[in-house]
């Protein structure tokens, strides 16, 4: 790196661990996000003297160039923002163009041709006043440099990336207990559709739903629908929630670990394609989505996170923009146990899926600011449990008023001052808040109108609840 280059420090989990040189930034990059991002441009922000690490943000790269100056200007923008709300404006920012070459491309290519959108990304941070240290290139294995002029140091060619494992970072990190969760596109794939021989029948399963729940959560349907609807897809969901109480098989009888693929065929295999199908369908509806949300801490976090996936990837076609509800709800409950790099890929899927999802854009927001998730949780606590009271309150036996005449009468004198006698009386009324019907809003080809004819079997059923 450039010798007029700060420092750049990370921490791994309290340690501290300075990067000295645009290779040992380049391998810390995985480290920082918990993946290897791919097509990816990603800022980092730096704070004080020696560049502390801060605030990140990342992005997919824009396949069209034109698309290249609006959105530097929108990550300078948000990356400055969140950091100045969260601490202090950033001191500096590095920046990195992560993509992998195409048929026929070279790694070198690649740099080359990302160079307009490099130059953007400092002119966007310059005119905040905030400098841009670095930005690397890395793609085809190797690394380079948009900032260092030093052939020496970082030669036009490009230099090889660290075998992994063998960086300080790499020690650092697995010294803390943090891994690289894979690639990006391997933790986006975890999400969507396998492509098997059963998407057919979970296809099917999903016309049959929408055919039978669609007209009862669409604005205009009447709200004693609206809440069977609600309290199916709960019953089910609660029942599915069950059969994930016990952690993943990670290790084979061979004594072997297996990998997540095999992982989550355990959990597919538990989710029939009918009850995959009602839940789907039942997330749309605004109230049961959000008492779901209620699934986030501890054992029962963990598992509602594996059951989300699950129903993210029965969102087969046509069915795609289904999926922004269980993406939201798996990136809420791996954010809430603590496994960022998990949630922002789960609701960055989930904006690809429906980027009007109001829920999937607050917390993608919040959880790419560092907010703690315990706000949020703490709201979710007493929304269940003053639910819970409501419910005991609404169960409870009132006392009656005896009507049936006395055949003696007795009084009973009151001295002043004393106790005064208890008289029955009538049972108390809960008056239980009500925050408003759903607003479910129909899209698609066969999305049902208030008034309109219920959706045929067999056609799209768009049912998108923003939020």
């Amino acid at each position: 790196m450039n010798a007029n280059h700060p420092e750049t420090s990370a921490s791994a989990r309290g340690r501290q661990i300075t990067l000295r040189s645009a290779a040992e930034l380049a391998d810390a990059l995985p480290f920082v996000l918990g993946f290897h991002p791919t097509d990816s441009v990603v800022l980092v922000a730096l704070h004080g003297e020696n560049g502390r690490f801060g605030g990140r943000i990342r992005l997919g790269i824009p396949r069209a160039p034109g698309e290249w100056d609006s959105t530097a200007d929108h990550l300078a923008e948000c990356l400055v923002e969140a950091s100045a709300r969260r601490t202090t404006p950033p001191d500096g920012i590095v920046g990195f163009l992560c993509q992998d070459p195409r048929p026929g491309e070279t790694a070198q290519e690649v740099y080359e041709r990302l160079r307009p959108f490099a130059q953007r990304l400092r002119t966007a941070c310059g005119a905040l006043d905030i400098p841009v240290y670095e930005v690397l290139c890395i793609s085809g294995g190797r690394h380079f440099s948009y900032c260092c002029p030093d052939e020496g140091c970082c030669p036009p060619d490009g230099t090889p990336l660290a075998v992994g494992g063998t960086s300080v970072m790499a020690a650092a990190a697995a010294y803390a207990g943090i891994r690289v969760r894979g690639s990006l596109r391997e933790l986006e794939a975890g999400f969507g559709p396998t492509g098997g021989p059963g998407e057919a029948e979970q296809r099917a399963a999903l016309d049959a739903a929408a055919a039978a729940i669609v007209p009862h959560v669409v604005d205009g349907a009447a709200e004693e629908d609206r809440a069977r609807v609600r309290e199916a897809t709960l019953a089910v969901a609660t029942r599915l929630l069950a059969r994930f109480a016990e952690p993943p098989r990670r290790i084979g009888a061979d004594g072997a670990r297996r990998g997540q693929a095999a992982v989550d065929a355990d959990d597919d295999a538990r989710v029939a394609p009918a009850e995959a199908a009602a839940v789907i369908l039942g997330l749309q509806d605004r109230l049961a989505r959000d008492r779901l949300a209620e699934w986030m801490e501890g054992p029962e976090g963990a598992a509602a996170v594996r059951l989300w996936r699950v129903l993210s990837r029965r969102c087969v076609t046509p069915f795609e923009e289904y999926a922004a509800a269980p993406l939201t709800l798996a990136g809420w409950a791996a954010w809430s146990t603590g496994d960022e790099p998990t949630a922002r890929v789960a609701l960055g899927l989930a904006l690809r899926a429906d980027p009007r999802y109001v829920f999937a854009r607050l917390l993608h927001q919040a959880c790419n600011q560092g907010i703690d998730p315990e706000t949020l949780r703490s709201c979710l606590r007493q929304e269940r449990e003053n639910r819970v009271a409501t419910e005991k309150q609404a169960c409870a036996p009132s006392r009656r008023t005896r009507t049936r005449p006395r055949t003696r009468t007795r009084t009973r004198s009151v001295r002043p001052g004393g106790a005064r006698p208890v008289l029955p009386g009538a049972g108390t009324v809960i008056a239980r808040r009500d925050r408003g019907a759903p607003g479910v809003r129909p899209t698609g080809r066969a999305a049902t109108r208030p008034g309109g004819p219920a959706p045929r079997p067999g056609g799209r059923r768009g049912t998108r609840s923003g939020r």
